[in-house]
C-alpha cells in the first residue's frame, strides 16, 4: 500500500492514505463520512465544533536555543518545551493511526525565489479541501519532485491529555528548529492558514522580505493596492474589485521589487454576505468550495448568510480562480496606494484621511480596529484593539521589526497612505450605523486615481488626522465624523476616550522617534496637505 513515505514521519495508519486528489473526490469523501452537507450551489458546509475562531492562548512555539533569540516570547508566543511537543506529536501520531489521511502538497509564495513547500497532513477530507484551496498547487511536475520544507499535522478530533500541561485540550505549537506545526483538539480551518503565515512571517523577514498582513490588487496601469487590516475590516470585499485584478486577499510579501500573494486562495467571512454588495465572492461560494459554520434553510439547502446563530465567524474558503478578475501570476509591482482598514466601533475615527510618512509608522505599528465577534473564541461583543502592525498574532520576531521594514520599503516606494473606517458613523456601535460600503468603496478608488491628492484637507483636533474636504461620490457630511453625531459633546468625550487609548498603548514605543510619536492622536498637529 503507497502511504507516501509518511512512515518517515512515524505515522502508520490502517487507513488508506490520499495525496493532492482532486476536489471532488475529497468533496465524495467528506459527504460518506459525514463532516458536512452541500448547499444548492454545491459548496460543502461544515460545522467546526466548539471552536468556531482561532484560539489565541492554546498556540505555542518551541522554545529551543536554535530559535530563543529571534522569537518574541509572550502572549502572543508562549514557550512550550521540547518535550511537550514531542508528547503532541506522539499522541497525533497515535490518533492517526487507524484513519483514512489525506495528504496536501503545496506552496506558499507566488514568487518563486521566496516559495516554500508544505507537506499538510489531514484526518478530514474537508479540511484537506479547504487547504488545497489556499495554498498554490503544484503542477503535475511540481509534484513529482516536491519536496516540503515545513509538515503540518491537522487532527482536530486528537483531544491532548491535561497531563501535558497546556492550557487546554487544543494545541496549536509552531517547532521552528524541526520545522514542523502540530494541530489538535480544533476542527476550525484558519488555524491552519495562520500557522503557515507564521512560518512565512518568520522565514522571510530573514531575507529581507517585508511580510503583510493585507490584501492586494491591481489596476490595467500596473497601480498595486495594498490593504492592511484584521479580520472582519474589509480586507477581501475591498480588495475584490471587478475593475482591479485581485493579487491576493489576506497575506503578502514585499521583495525589493514586488508584492506577491503567499496563497493561491481565499479565506472570506461571509457573514451577511450578499450578491450584490460581494457579487465576486457571491459566486464563489459553489461547488470545490468549503463554508464553515453556516446554516442551510432545510427546503431549499441555500445557505442562510444572515444566521449568526453558530458564530458571526463565518468564513468560506475558495481558490482564487473562483473570482472572475484575479491576477494569475499572484504578483504586482511594488505598490503606489496604501490602506490601513479599522472597523472603529465608537464611531469617531474619519472614513478616510491621509497619512503623511510619520503617521503612516505610527498607525501601522498601532493597528488599531474593533475585534468583531467571533473572530477569536471566546469574544462575543466588539471589543477596541491593538493589533501591532496589523498582525500582531501572527507575528513570531519583535514587531518593530517588521515596523522598520514597513516604513524602509513605504519611503522608497513613495507610497500614497490612506487610514479608512470601515465602522461607524453617527455615534459608536449600537446608535450610530455602519458606513455604507458604496461609500468606502467610492473613497477608495478615488484614493487610488489619484483624486484626493488635488482636493484640500482640514486637520481632525483629536486625531491629527487629515480629512478631505469632498470626495467624489461621498456625502460631504460623512467626511467630518462630528458632523455625523446629534451630541457633539458626545462626539468630543468618545473621541478623547479613543486618543487616550492611542496614546497609552503607544507608550511601549516610547523609544521611537519624537516625529512618530507626536504624529498620532493627540500629538502635533500636522500640516494638512
Amino acid at each position: 500500500m503507497d502511504h507516501y513515505n509518511i512512515q518517515k514521519y512515524g505515522i502508520h495508519t490502517t487507513g488508506s492514505v490520499y495525496r493532492n486528489i482532486p476536489a471532488g473526490s475529497l468533496i465524495e469523501k467528506a459527504l460518506i463520512k459525514k463532516e458536512g452537507r452541500l448547499s444548492r450551489a454545491g459548496c460543502l458546509c461544515v460545522h467546526t465544533g466548539e471552536r468556531t475562531g482561532r484560539s489565541p492562548k492554546d498556540k505555542y512555539v518551541v522554545d529551543t536555543p536554535a530559535v530563543h533569540d529571534r522569537i518574541a516570547w509572550g502572549k502572543v508566543n508562549q514557550s512550550i518545551s521540547r518535550e511537550q511537543f514531542d508528547q503532541v506529536y506522539q499522541a497525533i501520531v497515535q490518533h492517526f493511526k487507524d484513519k483514512d489521511l489525506y495528504i496536501f502538497d503545496g506552496y506558499a509564495g507566488a514568487n518563486p525565489k521566496y516559495s516554500y513547500g508544505f507537506r499538510i497532513i489531514n484526518e478530514k477530507a474537508s479540511q484537506n479541501l479547504f487547504i488545497s484551496n489556499l495554498l498554490i498547487k503544484p503542477t503535475p511536475r511540481e509534484l513529482q519532485h516536491f519536496q516540503e520544507d515545513y509538515l503540518v499535522l491537522v487532527a482536530p478530533d486528537c483531544h491532548i491529555d491535561a497531563s501535558v500541561g497546556l492550557n487546554s485540550d487544543v494545541a496549536v505549537i509552531i517547532d521552528y528548529e524541526k520545522q514542523i506545526v502540530l494541530i489538535a483538539g480544533t476542527g476550525y480551518s484558519g488555524e491552519i492558514k495562520k500557522s503557515i503565515f507564521c512560518v512565512m512571517n518568520y522565514m522571510l523577514p530573514q531575507r529581507n522580505v517585508f511580510t503583510m498582513h493585507c490584501s492586494a490588487n491591481i489596476g490595467e496601469d500596473g497601480n498595486t493596492a495594498l490593504f492592511f487590516g484584521l479580520s472582519g475590516t474589509g480586507k477581501t470585499t475591498l480588495s475584490t474589485d471587478p475593475h482591479r485584478k485581485l493579487i491576493g486577499d489576506d497575506e503578502h510579501g514585499w521583495s525589493r521589487t514586488s508584492v506577491f500573494n503567499f496563497e493561491g486562495g481565499c479565506y472570506a467571512k461571509c457573514i451577511n454576505l450578499s450578491k450584490k454588495n460581494e457579487p465576486d465572492i457571491w459566486e464563489a461560494v459553489r461547488f470545490g468550495a468549503l463554508a464553515e459554520n453556516v446554516s442551510l434553510f432545510e427546503d431549499t439547502r441555500i445557505i442562510d448568510f444572515d444566521d449568526d446563530s453558530i458564530t458571526e465567524n463565518t468564513r468560506v474558503g475558495y481558490p482564487l480562480n473562483f473570482i472572475k478578475n484575479i491576477e494569475p501570476s499572484g504578483m504586482g509591482p511594488i505598490p503606489k496606494t496604501i490602506f490601513f482598514l479599522a472597523a472603529d466601533a465608537f464611531g469617531v475615527l474619519p472614513p478616510i484621511s491621509k497619512l503623511d510618512m510619520n503617521s503612516a509608522v505610527y498607525h501601522f505599528v498601532s493597528g488599531y480596529t474593533s475585534k468583531l465577534a467571533g473572530t477569536e473564541n471566546g469574544v462575543s461583543e466588539p471589543q477596541a484593539t491593538f493589533s501591532t502592525c496589523f498582525g500582531e498574532p501572527f507575528l513570531p520576531m519583535d514587531p518593530l521589526l517588521y515596523a522598520k521594514q514597513f516604513q524602509k520599503r513605504m519611503t522608497k516606494a513613495g507610497s500614497n497612505v490612506f487610514l479608512v473606517n470601515t465602522g461607524w458613523v453617527g455615534g459608536s456601535y449600537g446608535v450610530g450605523r455602519r458606513i455604507p460600503l458604496k461609500y468606502t468603496r467610492a473613497m477608495i478608488e478615488a484614493a487610488i486615481n489619484g483624486e484626493l491628492d488635488y482636493v484640500s484637507y482640514e486637520v481632525d483636533p483629536f486625531f491629527n488626522l487629515n480629512i478631505p474636504l469632498f470626495c467624489p461620490g461621498v456625502p460631504t457630511e460623512l467626511l467630518n465624523p462630528r458632523t455625523t453625531w446629534v451630541s457633539k459633546d458626545a462626539y468630543d468625550l468618545t473621541a478623547q476616550k479613543l486618543v487616550e487609548m492611542f496614546q497609552e498603548n503607544f507608550k511601549q514605543y516610547h523609544h521611537f522617534p519624537e516625529a512618530i510619536i507626536h504624529a498620532g492622536p493627540g500629538g502635533k498637529v500636522n500640516n494638512t496637505f
